[in-house]
């Protein structure tokens, strides 16, 4: 159990967002070092920042504000993973390969804020985590203009790009979320289980008469199994 922080000197005018930032910090580190949202009480997080727990609601409406701000820091690192991944990558169906790959890959190695995020509460019942933001958190934009470029291309027998964005992302979203919440079951290897899945979408949204052989996926570093 972590040591309660030493009492935090009452904040000076302009010094909010500071202590804004503090709180934010010190759930995340909750968050992390126990693997449990539910050790983010607000109690817990004002001790870790050395305060007393009125001062976090200046900041937070409540604790599910709280842990939404904190799992949006995150997925905003999720989005600059994506991007990293496809980056300099022009082929629309090869960006799409590699934004599920780093897909599945930080949610296995961030289960947690992942859980909170996308397998149940509090978002389910948080009004201001609206669709857009949602679809920002997981790349979906980014995967819907893929899909689009694709089927503007004629690589794609489809002709919706909402439909086969959407098929992708479930796709990614049922290996990821089941890696994350049966990790007893002996899965295949995390990068053979996604391939196979990715490969199977693929063949149904690609045009018979081009087909499109799957870039072999570079050797990456095991991720760690919640």
């Amino acid at each position: 159990m972590t040591a309660p922080a030493p009492a935090r000197p009452r904040a000076r005018r302009g010094e909010g967002d500071r202590l804004r930032e503090d709180i934010l910090a010190a759930a995340e580190r909750l968050l992390l070092d126990t693997g449990r949202e539910s050790a983010l009480s607000v109690r817990a997080i004002a001790d870790a920042v050395g305060v007393s727990p009125p001062s976090i609601y200046l900041h937070f409406a409540d604790r599910d504000e709280l842990v939404l701000a904190v799992c949006e820091r995150h997925f905003q690192a999720f989005e600059e993973c994506l991007l990293a991944a496809i980056q300099g990558v022009a082929d629309p169906v090869q960006r799409i390969r590699r934004m599920s790959e780093a897909y599945i890959r930080f949610g296995l190695e961030h289960p947690e804020p992942y859980r909170i995020m996308f397998m149940g509460s509090p978002v389910d019942g948080a009004e201001e985590f609206s669709q857009e933001k949602l679809a920002a958190a997981c790349g979906f934009d980014h995967v819907l203009a893929a899909v689009q470029e694709a089927i503007d291309a004629g690589r794609f027998r489809i002709d919706d790009a909402f439909l086969g964005a959407t098929l992708l992302w479930s796709t990614v979203h049922g290996v990821t979320s089941l890696l994350i919440a049966k990790p007893w079951f002996p899965w295949p290897e995390p990068e053979v289980h996604l391939a196979a899945a990715l490969d199977l979408c693929e063949r149904g949204l690609l045009r018979l008469d081009q087909p499109q052989k799957p870039e072999k996926a570079k050797k990456t570093t095991k991720a760690k199994r919640p």
